[in-house]
């Protein structure tokens, strides 16, 4: 089994809850097991700043799937919500981005797949909810508290929880 960390990302629609479907999703379509989920935190946009404000959050499984099978689950899941991958502008809205973080201490560097993901550490929307879930994973050679210490959470807000 291996140890995956996941962030998820919206901006378009019900975000929250098409995050609650999705998990569901990516543990049946992956025979996964949650481990951990974190709070949903309101974001502001990144890259293009003229679109709405941004929900993140991020989710541990463990998975059999091997790294390229799950990434391909995990774009089929996106399309499954509502995402083209090929007609969307980078950093525009989306409904659903579901991003693969790390994979055990797997490193792999190919045009379709890179692990750990190249930016983890560059993005406090990635890092304010992987924080609450696992802030001491030692992902390529620094834990998460230690990144996040180094960037700005400024309008990073958590959300209240649905109930």
């Amino acid at each position: 089994m291996a140890d995956v960390l996941i962030a998820l990302g919206g901006n378009v629609g019900d975000v929250r809850i098409t995050f609650r479907k999705a998990i569901a999703h990516i543990c049946g379509m992956t025979q996964a097991a949650l481990l951990a989920r974190s709070s949903d935190y309101a974001t502001p946009p990144w890259g293009e700043q003229r679109q709405a404000g941004f929900i993140n959050a991020c989710i541990e499984i463990e998975t059999t799937l091997d790294p390229h099978a799950l990434l391909f689950t995990l774009h089929r899941i996106e399309k499954k919500f509502g995402r083209d991958r090929e007609q969307e502008k980078r950093w525009g809205p989306r409904t659903l981005d579901l991003d693969l973080i790390a994979y055990d201490d797997v490193v792999l560097d190919r045009p379709e797949l890179t692990l750990p993901h190249p930016r983890w550490f560059e993005r406090a929307f990635v890092l304010v909810p992987l924080a609450e879930i696992a802030p001491d994973r030692v992902i390529a050679g620094r834990t998460v508290r230690e990144a996040l210490m180094h960037l700005s959470t400024e309008g990073i807000e958590r959300l209240p929880g649905l109930g």
